[in-house]
């Protein structure tokens, strides 16, 4: 091919074809787009000599490419002579064409000057990989639109997962969401998922959200030892709980005017560092969602000291009596007791029958002592939410006086636990709470939830410090070691100081500690996360439902309400019927649950 470069020549300028319109010092070529532009000879790579009118004369020109790859096999031909055997011709379009087969690369590779042609075998392998990549790609594109139209396949969630990720805050990144113009956030994947139907309404993120375990532990469990434990058999102790409660894990009884609290012994199988200690130390706590319960141990601890599951269960009992409204006398022994399950709603028919009116007289005097301290009791809405079979259960938890009385008792034993390790120089987890800055007596539910806004968290901590919201100079979590890692360290220590062996250091106790209130923390939320959550899909079953709230706050344009029936708190456009403390009636407009937000209007 004549290597000269003069008006009319045909040139590649950045991988597409231009033409020469003149030649001087630097050289002026015209581009695709119709602009002109004048580059260095350097910048351009002629492929024909011309003359060549406009880019829009080039043509696809016909070919015999099959038949010319095979009669070049073993050949290392010319430009021009490949253009001319392909195409019939050396012509600007043919040119074109040739310099195109080339950068392909399917039947020939290389460039203008060292042409290669491609063996068979290669052609057969480009062959398939192009196939694949276009069979992925149609494929792609398919699954592209049942995810937009919402009607997906079954295979279509294995890709899907990259998207769930995101909206569970394990990843920021979605080839997904980005083809589909989506901002890779939790909250957007969240609605995406919902929006092409891979997750249902009812579908709970939060816990997996906060990076929570979901799956029940799965460690073996020995069998309990063979020790002595004082026999409290005769007397009678009653585990009172919730209905529907599976974990039992304490009880009251009273021996004249000592009260008894018995704690499941948890600790005589976990003991300090087991492999039990450290699974129930990774999760910090069970897990309680409406739609499921995760334990922090196996259910066959449970199943062995759940206290009134067997017909004698072993306990951890905290004994004492009340004196100047504070705990003495006290005693930490391991038993075995007798205990009758039961629930609030039947105790609190049977209050003014023995031992329930002893028992409550006791708790009544301590909780006094508790409020002359200042404690806070805030009786704000509460509920309880399950979900049982796809149903969902709301139910409202009323403050009843045997919730108060076991309230309280509980309160006394963790006390009592506080007062014992502090005498005998015992390292054990203390949970303390610092005093608002403005303290408070609160008797509306505006006061209450006004008041409630001014709390300080608690926090665990190696000393004795004051618990303010319980009016409590010192104070122990003790009552729930099935339950929480930070009751079952206690355990651990009182046992091991009854029992007479060596108790963690306090320097062990502050590793152990370490990370309790974060991890607890992260627990708490994705539990109030999960309730609103079933409350928002209960609202959307019921699109029509209408109740009765309380003005809780008014705020400069919005106010917060109070749905005592559903324990919900939520904020409406301020309206004239508001006054604190007022009752409104309310209907549902819109939930959202990727926000979590609910919408009403005043009737």
């Amino acid at each position: 091919m004549s290597s000269s470069l003069g008006a009319g020549a045909l040139v590649i300028y950045k991988s597409q074809p231009a033409l020469v319109a003149s030649v001087g010092e630097k050289i002026e070529i015209r581009t695709p787009s119709g602009k002109d532009r004048k580059v260095r000879p350097k910048d351009v790579q002629l492929l024909h000599p011309g003359p060549l009118q406009s880019l829009s004369s080039l043509r696809d020109p016909q070919a015999n490419l099959d038949e010319s790859w095979e009669l070049l096999q073993g050949e290392q031909p010319g430009f021009e002579d490949l253009a001319e055997l392909v195409f019939g011709e050396f012509s600007p379009s043919s040119a074109w064409a040739c310099w195109q087969l080339l950068q392909d690369g399917l039947y020939f590779r290389g460039d203008m000057h060292a042409i290669a042609v491609v063996t068979p075998a290669e052609f057969s392998q480009e062959s398939e990989r192009r196939e694949s990549q276009a069979r992925e790609a149609r494929e792609w594109d398919d699954f592209i639109s049942r995810v937009q139209a919402g009607d997906l396949q079954e295979s279509d969630r294995k890709r899907l997962a990259e998207v769930e990720r995101v909206a569970l805050g394990a990843s920021e990144h979605s080839r997904i969401l980005a083809t589909l113009k989506t901002e890779a956030t939790p909250d957007a994947a969240h609605r995406f998922l919902l929006r092409c139907a891979y997750w249902s309404p009812e579908e709970n993120p939060w816990p997996r959200r906060a990076g929570l375990n979901l799956s029940p532990p799965e460690i073996g469990v020995p069998d309990l030892p063979q020790e002595e434990r004082l026999d409290l058999t005769h007397l009678a102790a009653w585990a009172i709980d919730d209905v529907g409660n599976q974990d039992p894990d304490d009880a009251i009884s009273l021996d004249g005017d000592y009260l008894w609290v018995h704690i499941a012994d948890v600790a005589a199988l976990v003991r300090p560092d087991g492999h039990l200690d450290r699974e129930a130390r990774e999760r910090s706590a069970n897990l309680y969602l409406p739609e499921q319960t995760v334990p922090m141990l196996p259910d066959s601890v449970t199943q062995q000291l759940g206290l009134g599951l067997l017909e004698e269960s072993p306990a951890l009992s905290i004994g004492m009596r009340l004196l100047a409204g504070e705990p003495a006398d006290i005693r930490i022994e391991r038993t075995r007791v007798k205990v009758n399950r039961t629930s609030y709603d039947e105790v609190n028919g049977r209050m003014s029958e023995s031992p329930f009116a002893q028992i409550a007289a006791i708790t009544d005097a301590y909780r006094q002592r508790r409020l002359a301290r200042n404690a806070a009791r805030l009786d704000l809405p509460e509920a309880s939410v399950r979900v049982v079979d796809g149903d969902i259960r709301i139910r409202p938890l009323p403050k009843t006086a045997s919730r108060d009385m076991v309230t309280d008792a509980m309160l006394m034993a963790g006390e009592a636990v506080a007062m014992f390790a502090e005498q005998h120089d015992l390292a054990i987890p203390f949970a303390m709470q610092p005093e608002p800055e403005e303290i408070r007596h609160p008797a509306t539910a505006s006061e209450m939830y006004a008041y409630r806004r001014l709390f300080k968290p608690s926090n665990t901590v190696l000393h004795p410090e004051p618990h303010f919201g319980l009016g409590l100079p010192r104070y122990a979590r003790a009552t729930s070691p099935l339950r929480r890692y930070a009751d079952l360290l206690v355990h651990q220590q009182l046992r091991a100081f009854v029992s007479g062996a060596e108790p963690m250091s306090r320097e062990l106790m502050a590793e152990r500690i370490a990370g309790i209130d974060v991890t607890n923390a992260r627990i708490r939320r994705a539990e109030r996360q999960s309730n609103l959550h079933w409350k928002l899909v209960y609202l959307q079953r019921h699109p029509d439902w209408q109740g009765d709230a309380v003005v809780a706050s008014l705020e400069e344009r919005k106010a917060v309400l109070l749905i005592p029936e559903l324990a919900m708190e939520v904020k409406v456009r301020l309206h004239d019927k508001f006054a604190l403390d007022g009752g409104v009636r309310i209907r549902l407009r819109e939930t959202d649950t990727v926000t979590q937000d609910a919408w009403f209007r005043v009737l």
